[in-house]
């Protein structure tokens, strides 16, 4: 398998609409390692790692994000895994 990283950046409402949740069902579906967490700006940081297919799909799911939610854009920084995730996780 293909393993990567991403790091991203989620702007829009996103905050208090359970994205961090919808997150965190869908990368753990997926089978993939990490965080997301709210920033104070109003955004959402998420870091993930896992195949890299898996991660595409991740990222297309997040554009969309869970039924309140409105992403206006998002920030993809690719990268070589580090393998510091045990579990997806909500900070």
């Amino acid at each position: 398998m293909n393993e990567s990283a991403v790091h991203l950046k989620i702007r829009g409402v996103v905050q208090g609409v359970g994205y961090r949740y919808f997150c965190y069902r869908t990368a753990v579906g997926l089978g993939l390692k990490g965080h997301a967490r709210n920033l104070p700006d109003g955004s959402v940081l998420v870091e993930a790692e896992g195949g890299r297919a898996e991660l595409e799909i991740f990222i297309k799911e997040l554009k969309v994000g869970p039924m309140h939610a409105s992403v206006t854009d998002i920030d993809v920084n690719w990268s070589e895994p580090q393998g510091e995730f045990d579990s997806f996780q909500v900070w």
